[in-house]
Order: C-alpha cells, then structure tokens, then sequence
C-alpha cells in the first residue's frame, strides 16, 4: 500500500522520506501507521536508529500540529457561524491542559485530541512540546519491542504475506 503511495507521489520507498511522509500521515485522521515503515527502516540501517526516531517523531508531531491547526480554524470559522460554544470535553480538557498531548500517540484517541487542543485555543507551543514528547516515547518503545522479536518471525511472516 506506501510502495503505491510513494510511487503516486514519486517519492522514494524507502529511506528517512518515507519515514517522514508516514509519521505525518500517520498523525492526521488517516487511519495507516508509520511503525512498519520505521521499523523496516531501522531493520536494514540500524546505525540510523535514534535519527529514524528522531525523523519519524519530528514527522507526526507537525501531523499533530497540523490537526491542532485544523481545529483551530474550524473553532473560528463554527463561531463566526453559530457563536462560541462551551461543553463537557472543552471542561475537561481545558482543566488539564496541553498535558493531555503526551497522549497524543494513542490509536483512536489521538488525533482527535489534537484536533480538540486546536478547538479549544490551548496554546500552541506547550501543544507542541507535550505532543513531541508523547510521541517519542511511543516510537521508541513500539521501535524498541520490535527488536525483541526474532528475525525468524519477521522472515516467516513475509514468507507467508508473499503467498497471499
């Protein structure tokens, strides 16, 4: 599915692009991940580990700051329509804050957390240093429990995906 989507766009396959263009992706509401692609990437050049990291979580905190932009016009554009609006989540989560983004890399939750910052006009700068920082630590330890599995598994499985 990337092969095809990097080949649309003409871009590389493989490589720190790739790591990039899925970690942003990966951080607005599209549903695909960038753990495969990083992982393939630190498989086949391991001495670029903490770059890769570094690259990938770089890539899904500007998808990150992206949603967050996106709530954020959204908010102005809803109020020049309808008036400002307060409810249960825009409570919630204004009480706590921009600590919430350490939150940001949860599946499902995620990404619509950083949409709901941007709604609610928490500043961007504390956004984006607690959003960073929730999102290197799931790369590296989704990175790192990778490692843990036997190259056998990995050769296995592709054996099998190539049959199907």
């Amino acid at each position: 599915m990337f092969g095809h989507f990097f080949s649309w766009f003409g871009l590389p396959s493989v490589g720190l692009p790739a790591v990039f263009i899925s970690a942003f992706i990966s951080a607005t509401l599209i549903p695909i991940g960038s753990e495969p692609i990083l992982f393939g990437y630190v498989s086949i050049e391991p001495q670029m580990y903490w770059i890769a990291i570094m690259v990938a979580t770089v890539g899904n905190t500007c998808g990150g700051m992206f949603d967050w932009w996106l709530g954020l016009i959204s908010r102005n554009s809803f109020e020049s329509l309808k008036g400002p609006t307060h409810g249960r989540v825009h409570t919630w989560l204004a009480a706590r804050g921009p600590k919430m983004l350490l939150l940001s890399w949860l599946p499902g939750f995620g990404d619509p957390l950083c949409f709901a910052a941007g709604w609610l006009r928490l500043a961007w700068l504390p956004c984006l240093i607690y959003m960073f920082f929730g999102k290197l630590f799931r790369y590296l330890t989704i990175t790192w429990l990778l490692t843990l599995v036997p190259n056998s598994f990995w050769h296995q499985l592709g054996h099998w995906l190539h049959l199907i």
